[in-house]
């Protein structure tokens, strides 16, 4: 009998050695995929531009690949909720994730996330860019990107800037401002962009780099001055305003939306899923989605998605330190 039970022990290693041990479930092969519902988690509320994309994108799969596609939202702590549900998912193909912007900024304001920002997801492809709007009060004496840097390096009053919070990407931008011109500042955080409007209709702070539908609602109606977009180049919805990397190069600000996955998706997976995301994004019907919401469409390659995110997060980390900014 101890001779019978120390086989029968020993039986599993000798049944892995010959190759005949019993395989695991094979993960399913892109051919096949999808064959259930897909969950697409926003890390935002219903609304907003996050839930709109997702939401696209969850119509254009479930017609695509004749699989129902679901929004997941889980809107709060500024996504990292979101992110970690996804971290945690299996990389099967079955959980994607839209990430923004706001992911890599927290790379830099969080000093515990419970994930890397990059190596714990399968980048996929980015979705959207968008810059933001550089705007004073029409009393402002600056009517041009070039009038606005003189007066900020030359002004002897003291300079404040407001923003629809701390860790904002208009706070962000005002301190990446005052560190390339090598000026002294004061950020004003408002809770929310209806109360920082307010408050430059007021005349409460000088300057202000808001998201650009608010923006350009305002610049339109002759309540704010748009100085100049945040975005590398100048937009085709709005080819009068100035970038402001032509009076001041090197500077730019961009707001950003992609679809991400749980780390370790395997690569058929990632390229069928890549392939049908990008098709769409290049499709004249996102296009023209995006822009109307003062987007430009912007495909990416897995690697070059990934690549653009660590050098988001090293970006925003030197701002921060430099700045000494602390989210509470």
């Amino acid at each position: 009998m101890h001779i019978i039970s120390a086989c029968l022990k020993k039986l599993p290693l000798l049944l892995v050695a010959l190759g005949l041990a019993m395989p695991m479930a094979p993960a399913q092969s892109a051919d096949d995929y999808p064959s259930r519902p897909i969950r697409i988690i926003t890390p935002a509320n219903p609304g907003g531009t996050t839930d709109f994309l997702a939401r696209l994108l969850a119509a254009h799969l479930t017609k695509a690949w004749g699989q129902q596609a679901i929004v997941d939202n889980r809107g709060s702590a500024s996504g990292v909720n979101g992110a970690e549900i996804t971290k945690e998912a299996a990389p099967d193909g079955y959980t994607l994730f839209i990430p923004y912007h706001q992911h890599t900024v927290n790379a830099a304001l969080i000093a515990k996330l419970p994930y890397h920002a990059v190596n714990d997801f399968t980048p996929i492809t980015q979705m959207t860019e968008a810059g933001l709007l550089l705007v004073v009060n029409p009393s402002h004496p600056a009517k041009t990107a070039k009038e606005f840097v003189q007066w900020a390096k030359t002004t002897r009053d003291p300079i404040n800037f407001g923003s629809a919070g701390i860790g904002s990407g208009g706070h962000l931008a005002g301190e990446l401002l005052k560190l390339m011109l090598g000026i002294k500042g004061q950020h004003i955080p408002y809770r929310g962009t209806g109360p920082a409007i307010v408050g430059l209709l007021g005349g409460e702070y000088h300057f202000n780099f808001m998201g650009l539908t608010g923006a350009f609602g305002q610049v339109r109606a002759g309540k704010l001055r748009g100085i100049a977009v945040t975005a590398p180049k100048r937009l085709e919805t709005a080819p009068d305003i100035p970038s402001m990397s032509e009076v001041l190069p090197g500077f730019e600000v961009l707001g950003w939306y992609g679809v991400m996955a749980p780390a370790k998706l395997p690569k058929p997976l990632l390229a069928k899923i890549h392939a049908e995301i990008v098709s769409y994004v290049k499709s004249p019907e996102f296009i023209k989605i995006a822009r109307n919401n003062g987007s430009e469409a912007v495909s990416s390659t897995p690697e070059a998605f990934r690549q653009f995110m660590l050098n988001d997060m090293k970006k925003w980390a030197d701002v921060v330190k430099s700045a000494g900014i602390q989210v509470r």
